[in-house]
Parts: structure tokens; C-alpha cells; sequence
């Protein structure tokens, strides 16, 4: 079963594009050899949209490495955690894709970060969805005076692609005028020894967090959460 990753469909477009190229080259050779100069020259040109349109559809393809379609509520990630100090926490994060990251956190709650890329109406009549892909988990503490002057606790999450459509769409919003918004969204849920909590994206973008069982529910009841 192929996995449900964005960068695919680029990834093969300029694999396809990069053949067409290769052959365009041999083309350009022979008929080079041949002292057929002017159909060389127009091969040449074919060569080179050939090229571009490979290295385009590669730089797209290593944008979207690490994003995922959303096309419906879909399972996020799943946390496990287990108190080893005095509000210092150890988590378990099994992502959708299989993986698991480890992380050691401080605070009153955790926090869960995504990206997300929405597209135009006219991308979206073409079959575009929504993309997401999870960034960072964090420590939160509930008191603005605490969280104030205690240390920052982050552990990056997934694995950042060698290019980022989110951070290109930012840096240059004229170059993508087919996405219509990039955003991020974040859930949180108290830090309880032994707990467990679900994550899922809503269509819309929007992370939601769940307790993952009855004990966990059971935990968060009794803290009037």
C-alpha cells in the first residue's frame, strides 16, 4: 500500500520528466553527429523545458516531504506519559506514519504543534486537500507568572524536508498563489503520570486531543478538566 504522502505525485512526475530529459539528450547527440544542426537545436530546447520541468517538480516534491493530506478527521499522533521528577515528564510520541519520538518535557501540560497548508478554491476543484504536519511538542505551564520565568521546553517532532512549502509560501507569498492560507494549530492536555491522550486533524485544519482510555478519562474527571 503506497503511503499517503503529498510528495509522491511530484516525486514521479519528475522521475518522468527526467527520462523524457535523458532521452531528449541522446536524441540531441546523434542527430548532432548527424550534422542535422537545426533539428539538434530544437531537441536542445526540448532538453531544456525537459530539465526544468524535472527540477521543478523535484524542488515541489522536497517541499511537501513530511506532509500528509487531509481529508477527513485523521489520526495524528498518540501520547504516552510518565513523570520521572517533580513536573518533569517523559513522552512517548507515535506518529500516523509508524515512527515514534521520545522527549523530555517540563511544565503543567503538554502542547502539540502542526503546520498546515489550505489551498485556493481553483486548486481545490482540482483535487487539492489540505495538508498537515507535525511539528514540535512543548511544555505549558498554566500560570502566566510561571510560564514567565521558567525555561522553554521543546523537542521537535518528525522530520523536517530539505525544502519547506510552509516556509516558502512565507518568505515568498508571490511565488504560490495557488495556497490560499498556511497556518499553525496546537492542542493541549494536562501532564498525568501514566497517561494517555489521542491527537487527530480535523478537515479544517484543526488539531484535537482526546484521552486515549477510560483510566486517563477517569484522571482527568477528577482534576475537573
Amino acid at each position: 500500500m503506497l503511503p499517503d504522502i503529498p510528495a509522491l505525485l511530484p516525486a514521479v512526475a519528475a522521475a518522468l520528466f527526467g527520462l523524457a530529459a535523458l532521452a531528449q539528450s541522446f536524441a540531441v547527440r546523434r542527430r548532432w553527429r548527424q550534422r542535422r544542426r537545426l533539428s539538434a537545436c530544437h531537441r536542445s530546447a526540448w532538453l531544456l523545458v525537459l530539465v526544468s520541468l524535472a527540477l521543478l517538480a523535484s524542488a515541489l516534491a522536497l517541499s511537501l516531504d513530511g506532509y500528509r493530506r487531509l481529508s477527513a478527521e485523521k489520526p495524528v499522533a498518540s501520547i504516552g506519559v510518565r513523570a520521572f521528577g517533580p513536573q518533569q515528564w517523559a513522552l512517548r510520541v507515535d506518529l500516523a506514519d509508524g515512527t515514534h519520538e521520545s522527549a523530555q518535557i517540563s511544565g503543567d501540560d503538554w502542547q502539540l504543534d502542526a503546520r498546515v497548508i489550505k489551498w485556493t478554491p481553483q486548486a481545490v476543484s482540482l483535487g487539492a486537500q489540505p495538508l498537515y504536519r507535525v511539528e514540535r511538542i512543548s511544555g505549558r505551564w498554566r500560570d502566566a507568572a510561571k510560564a514567565k520565568t521558567a525555561p522553554p521546553s521543546v523537542s521537535a517532532v518528525g522530520s523536517d524536508g530539505v525544502l519547506d512549502l510552509w516556509q516558502i509560501k512565507r518568505r515568498y507569498p508571490a511565488w504560490l498563489p495557488w495556497v490560499d492560507a498556511d497556518f499553525g494549530s496546537a492542542a493541549y492536555m494536562p501532564l498525568i503520570d501514566g497517561a494517555r491522550y489521542d491527537v487527530t486533524i480535523a478537515a479544517a485544519g484543526g488539531l484535537i486531543a482526546r484521552p486515549a482510555d477510560d483510566q486517563t478519562k477517569a484522571k482527568l474527571d477528577a482534576m475537573d478538566w
